[in-house]
């Protein structure tokens, strides 16, 4: 019997298994910021250990930090703490560290691929949730906790439970404007944020191989939001082509012999997967959330479900959500008034993103109601915005670009939705009060949070 992509990545990573427990697992590639490392390094100190492959682990803040005046100190005595603890344990522990200023610095998830760190068949493992996001370019990658990370900072290995192989198939090609933001919201609508529990997801079908790579990063991000470990795509001659002479990817012979690993690199063709889910990509169309957790999704020309769609037992937490979001059942989405929108996050601020968002607004003027924060994902996305006169359209629209970081998607740093506000945004997580206490969030896709910030309210890029 063949065996499937994962297979053929976890198979060749393991070191023991423990009888009747967890495999050990060799991580080829740990990221590290600055939120979820600082036990851990104190973890090493109180047992007097080093790091054990210093040269695998790549540090840089990205949660707590400012997007505005970063050349200034942090204003948040929380924040500024954590990063200056990550740079000094990054010194102590002789880590490559992209500081604050360092124009490799930016959101982890971002950084990573766009400067050749993340390859085909690797094992990738950071403290978030998100490291999902490197699977994309075929490597296993997956978030971990703090006691972990002080695991793999001793070790360069980690215990871990192999998780069961789900194939997800999207048939077919994708319509006009529909974005992988879409497919992934369309997906986790389907399946549930628990559908993919368990579960380590491989996406394939006409419609993934037709994306492009900083695409596929979109939808393998959001791979957490349904359960699953993680999600991969096979890589193919888009994954290498995005890869070829970026800075930290094989050069010369080492890139010849990395390319004839690379392309044994897929699921075989009688490879058996725990779970198969097929779908048709000309029933997705560009997607808003309207509840209080990423599965609450609706085609933007849909409605919110009646009572009576949604099953007896869940209906206390669909009414409880839409109430904390002011929404009823059965209401459409479009129209829906807009107070904020954010461009940005490891869901969605590569220069593919930009260049899509400036796409929509060019021409126009920005909803006067609106407040927009358009953070580009590192600094490296904030020269190729200059570069190509993305910056120009969007301050003639009436758009300011921000300096690199997770910004808006999570109410840990500056950038914050005040209490009651709508916010339309391209990052992964509506929970209640993830960009701020009391904010309410409608996940989109670029071309949606576009076209809200143009017209204040929810409107469908389309038409």
């Amino acid at each position: 019997m063949g065996k499937t992509l994962f297979d053929k990545i976890w198979d060749k990573h393991v070191v023991a298994h423990v009888e009747n427990g967890p495999t050990q697992l060799y991580i080829d590639r740990h990221y590290c910021h600055e939120v979820t490392s600082p036990q851990a390094f104190q973890g090493l100190r109180n047992r007097n250990l080093k790091v054990h492959r210093p040269d695998k682990t790549y540090c840089m803040p990205d949660h707590n930090i400012p997007t505005l005046n970063q050349s200034s100190p942090i204003a948040d005595l929380i924040s500024r703490n954590q990063v200056d603890t990550l740079t000094k344990n990054a010194a102590e522990f002789g880590l490559t560290h992209f500081g604050l200023g360092d124009p490799k610095n930016g959101v982890i998830h971002v950084v990573g691929p766009e400067n050749g760190l993340t390859l085909p068949g690797m094992t990738i493992v950071c403290g978030d949730s998100h490291t999902s996001t490197h699977g994309a370019l075929g490597a296993i990658a997956f978030g971990i906790g703090t006691s972990e990370v002080e695991m793999v900072l001793a070790s360069q290995c980690i215990l871990q439970t192999k998780p069961k192989r789900m194939r997800i198939q999207i048939n077919g090609t994708l319509g006009k404007d529909v974005l992988s933001k879409d497919i992934a919201l369309y997906i986790i609508s389907q399946l549930t944020t628990g559908g993919a529990t368990g579960y380590f997801v491989e996406y394939a079908g006409d419609a993934i191989r037709d994306l492009t790579m900083e695409a596929r990063l979109t939808l393998c991000n959001l791979s957490i939001e349904m359960g699953a470990r993680g999600g991969l795509v096979a890589p193919d001659q888009t994954t290498f082509d995005y890869i070829k002479g970026r800075a930290y990817a094989p050069k010369g012979d080492a890139w010849d012999a990395a390319m004839a690993e690379w392309k044994q690199l897929y699921s075989d063709e009688d490879a058996v997967f725990d779970k198969d889910v097929v779908l048709n990509a000309e029933d997705i169309e560009p997607m808003v959330t309207y509840g209080t957790n990423p599965g609450m999704g609706t085609g933007i020309s849909g409605s919110i479900p009646t009572l009576e769609e949604i099953p007896e037992s869940s209906r206390l937490s669909f009414l409880k959500s839409l109430d904390y979001m002011g929404y009823k059942p059965g209401e459409k989405m479009l129209g829906k008034p807009v107070d904020y929108v954010f461009l940005g996050s490891c869901t969605n601020g590569r220069i593919e993103d930009f260049r899509l968002f400036a796409s929509y607004v060019k021409g126009k003027k920005k909803a006067e109601n609106v407040v927009a924060w358009l953070v580009p994902g590192s600094w490296s996305v904030e020269a190729q915005c200059r570069k190509e006169g993305l910056i120009e359209i969007l301050e003639e629209a009436g758009f300011q670009l921000r300096q690199p970081g997770c910004s808006a998607c999570l109410a840990m740093n500056d950038d914050k939705v005040p209490a009651g506000k709508y916010a339309v945004s391209t990052s992964n997580r509506n929970f209640e009060g993830r960009q701020g206490p009391g904010a309410r969030t409608i996940l989109a896709g670029p071309l949606v949070a576009a076209a809200a910030a143009v017209n204040g309210c929810i409107t469908d890029p389309r038409d």
